[in-house]
């Protein structure tokens, strides 16, 4: 690791722990030249995820997008923000395991969808109503009597 202070290209580490709820290591370091003290973060390098939208534009994934849309299917319902973010975290994560560097909006939406019926019902539905667009009432009371029958 180069210093930053004299650009020296060898230091020694004196200090390692986690950081960032253990998604890095945070160091300390000294440089065996100069002999000042430096912090250098190890994190995974992690590839980036594409979105292919249905008009077959392409664009990054934005976790802030999945939780805006989970956050909006929530409004007023009983359903606390650290579980949204550890949903949209978690889907994330799912998403990245695939090793898939392309993935469709349909499979993002159908994953929202998975954990919403698991999180609140009412919001299951909101989000369900806007994603599949439901033409009529009669698609839309369908949805309904499937969850009703999973109960």
């Amino acid at each position: 690791m180069k210093c930053p202070y004299c650009g020296f290209g060898e230091s020694k580490v004196i200090d390692s722990r986690p950081a960032d709820e253990n998604s890095s290591i945070r160091r300390r370091r000294e440089c065996l030249s100069c002999g000042n003290r430096f912090t250098t973060y190890e994190t995974v390098e992690s590839l980036p995820l594409v979105v292919v939208k249905k008009d077959g534009s392409r664009q990054s994934f934005d976790r802030g997008k999945v939780l805006s849309g989970m956050i909006r299917a929530c409004e007023k319902r009983p359903v606390p923000m650290a579980r949204l973010e550890k949903t949209a975290a978690d889907i994330e994560q799912e998403l990245q395991s695939s090793m898939e560097r392309e993935i469709s909006t349909s499979i993002i939406g159908e994953r929202v969808m998975d954990q919403l019926r698991a999180i609140d019902q009412v919001a299951y539905v909101r989000f369900a109503s806007v994603y599949r667009q439901f033409k009529d009432i009669d698609s839309f009371m369908e949805e309904l009597t499937k969850l009703l029958a999973e109960r």
